[in-house]
This record gives structure tokens, C-alpha cells and sequence, in this order.
């Protein structure tokens, strides 16, 4: 099945949501700025972040539908087989947007991104392994774990084909791995992250440390 939706939050599991039709999404003359204009408006009236997600995920994917210059945007892999290109930058713009590219194999870090993001796979394969929180009984209260006493465990694994879109809230945890033979290239985009909120984890010590 092509071009599925996926969320992702805090309880580490994958929730297939409905997408819309291909149809539905053309436009003529569909650019990165009327996309950015369209996310900006649907932020400002939105209650909260789950709440904007169902929409930004349709935005997403009336981009990558209608925008050949988005799926051109394929920044070369340097030598440590990643690479990232930031699509716009202004002052006091306070979204992250961005392409990324990964070789074969490359994996990432286990990592949470401090607010909601949305990814669509551009080229290639991508397994986004998930990860939650674990208040175990030996630890203390669930809000009280500090950063040194972080026990996460493993929850699913989802791969992802070109076409395929997945959101995630602000506490949701993943690490992602590029497979196949070819480079794996995503459209990510990211709301203002909090960087008190933004972590690495090492689930082998139990810790978790600031991104």
C-alpha cells in the first residue's frame, strides 16, 4: 500500500490515520511559501499540537505532490553519510524544514525532537524503531525520573517507502535507519523546539542526555 499516514506519541506505538485522496491535493502552482503561509495559518488557530497534526500531515502531502522543487532538494550524502539541507531560514522564523539524506545503514541516534514534527519519504527506505518512557517499580514516579535515571524500552518498528508520511508529538521517541541499497531522502518538517525538552538516550544506562 502506497502513501499511508502514521502518528506516533508518547506511548511509543505506530497509529495508522486516514489519508487523503491524491485528487483531492492538486493545485497549480503549488510553491514552498504558499505551503509555509498554510502551515503558519494552521498553527495560529490550532489548540494544541495533536490537534494541528491530522491537517499539517494533509499540508505535507499536498506539498510533496504538487512541488517538484521539494523532491529535487536531495542534498549529496557527506562522509559521514548524512546530510542536511535547511529549505528556509529567516529571523524569527520558528519552524524547522528541511531535507535530509542518509546512506545505506546509516542509523541515528535514540532521540525525542522537543516538539511535533512530520516526515515524507522522499527516496528510499526508512525503519523508524520507537522507543517509550519506562516507569518500572523500582523506579521513582513517572514525572519525577531525572535524566540520569531514564529507563526507555523498545515498542515498535515501522519501515517507511516513499510516499509514506509519519508525525510525531513532542514526546514521542525513535531512533531512524536508512535501508536498501540506495540513500534514503526525507522532507522533515519540525514546530519551535524546546531544547530543555530534547534529548539523546542511552537505554543501555538508563540515562538520557540534552540533543
Amino acid at each position: 500500500m502506497k502513501n499511508r499516514d502514521w502518528f506516533v506519541g508518547e506511548d511509543g506505538q505506530y497509529t495508522a490515520c486516514k489519508s487523503p485522496r491524491e485528487w483531492d491535493l492538486l493545485r497549480d502552482n503549488y510553491r514552498l511559501y504558499r505551503f509555509l503561509t498554510e502551515v503558519e495559518d494552521v498553527l495560529s488557530g490550532a489548540e494544541d499540537e495533536s490537534s494541528c497534526l491530522p491537517e499539517m500531515r494533509m499540508l505535507v502531502r499536498r506539498l510533496i505532490t504538487n512541488s517538484y522543487w521539494v523532491q529535487s532538494q536531495v542534498p549529496e550524502v557527506s562522509e559521514n553519510g548524512e546530510k542536511v539541507l535547511l529549505l528556509y531560514d529567516e529571523l524569527g522564523f520558528p519552524l524547522t524544514v528541511q531535507t535530509v539524506t542518509f546512506a545505506p545503514g546509516v542509523k541515528s541516534s535514540i532521540h525525542n525532537h522537543g516538539t511535533w514534527g512530520i516526515v515524507a519519504v522522499l527516496q528510499g527506505e526508512e525503519k523508524n524503531t520507537l522507543w517509550k518512557r519506562n516507569s518500572n517499580p523500582d523506579s521513582t514516579q513517572h514525572s519525577a525520573l531525572s535524566t540520569q535515571n531514564y529507563p526507555i524500552e523498545q515498542t515498535e518498528e515501522l519501515t517507511l517507502f516513499p510516499g509514506d508520511i509519519i508525525s510525531f508529538d513532542s514526546s514521542a521517541i525513535h531512533c531512524v535507519e536508512a535501508m536498501g541499497d540506495t540513500p534514503t531522502v526525507t522532507f522533515n518538517i519540525y514546530g519551535e523546539t524546546d531544547p530543555k525538552q530534547r534529548y539523546e538516550f542511552d537505554p543501555v544506562n538508563k540515562k538520557a542526555k540534552k540533543f
